[in-house]
Order: structure tokens, then C-alpha cells, then sequence
């Protein structure tokens, strides 16, 4: 069962996002907290989106995506961009994962959202074959860059060279 995230489900979402990542070996790379989820997710302009997946039987929340939009400024559309999607592993193999990335490509085709991207680890083997089994395709030629803590300070507080926003 996939639905729709509720203010309720912050306190298992952080969780998941805890063990997810625990999963990807980076548990100290996991500081958001329940304030900031909720205020993302349900807050007065939310920034992103969520969706649970449910146990049939228990209904109990087994795993979760999280995503926001995107825009390509090639095809002058909106798309979903997956920030995370987990399952737990006493819950994997009975198509909760595949369930939700349905429901985001579906809402991707009701709403006229032409891309539904995202990134995986390059040695998270499992989840790699289960996407390219959905006919996902790495992107060849392409390297994720990011600016965290310290640089991004610096250059977020470069202030020599002043610009005028033309917009």
C-alpha cells in the first residue's frame, strides 16, 4: 500500500532516514530533525514531498520516497527528482520499492512531468539492477558535484565582487 505522507509520519520518516543512512555508511551525514522535516514537507511552502509504503497486512510503514521538483529547461517541463527511497530490509522483495516508483512515474504522466531522476551509490549493486529491471539508465557523462558546510560558507560569504541580479 503506497500513500500519501501525513504530518503523523514525521517521527518514522526521520527514522527511515536514519537507517537509510546507516544502510549507506554515512550516519553522521544525517542531521535533519523532525521540525525540519515537517516544516519541508508540511510546512507554509513545503519543498518537498513524501510518500510511505505500507505493509499490507500490519500497516505499518516499511519504507518511504522523498522528492521535490525539478525543472529541465531542455524540455520546459517540471519532473520529480527522488532524493531517497528506502525500504526496510525485512520489507525488501515484495514490491513496496517498485510501488512507489510507480506512483512517481504516475504522477509524473498524469501531470505532464517529463523526467523522474535520481541518484544511487555506485556500489549499491542491488538497487542498480532493480532499476535498470524498470528500464532506468545511468547517465553516462555525468558527475554529481555538491558544495557543503565550509566551502559553501566561503563561497556563499565571497563578497569582493558584487553582482547585480539582472532579473
Amino acid at each position: 500500500m503506497i500513500r500519501t505522507a501525513a504530518p503523523a509520519d514525521i517521527p518514522v520518516i526521520h527514522a527511515l532516514i536514519r537507517e537509510l543512512a546507516e544502510y549507506e555508511k554515512l550516519p553522521h551525514e544525517a542531521k535533519a530533525t523532525e521540525a525540519q522535516l515537517h516544516e519541508a514537507l508540511f510546512g507554509e511552502h513545503p519543498a518537498a514531498f513524501a510518500h510511505i509504503a505500507a505493509d499490507d497486512t500490519t500497516g505499518e510503514a516499511v519504507g518511504f520516497a522523498l522528492w521535490f521538483l525539478n525543472f529541465s529547461t531542455w524540455r520546459g517541463v517540471h519532473g520529480i527528482y527522488l532524493e531517497d527511497l528506502y525500504v526496510r530490509p525485512t520489507a525488501r522483495g515484495a514490491g513496496h520499492g517498485k510501488a512507489l516508483l510507480t506512483e512517481l512515474a504516475r504522477l509524473c504522466v498524469t501531470r505532464g512531468y517529463e523526467r523522474l531522476e535520481w541518484s544511487v551509490l555506485d556500489w549499491n549493486a542491488p538497487s542498480i539492477a532493480f532499476y535498470e529491471s524498470l528500464g532506468a539508465r545511468p547517465q553516462d557523462g555525468w558527475t554529481v558535484y555538491r558544495l557543503t558546510d565550509e566551502p559553501l560558507e566561503a563561497l556563499g560569504q565571497d563578497v569582493r565582487k558584487p553582482r547585480q541580479d539582472r532579473s
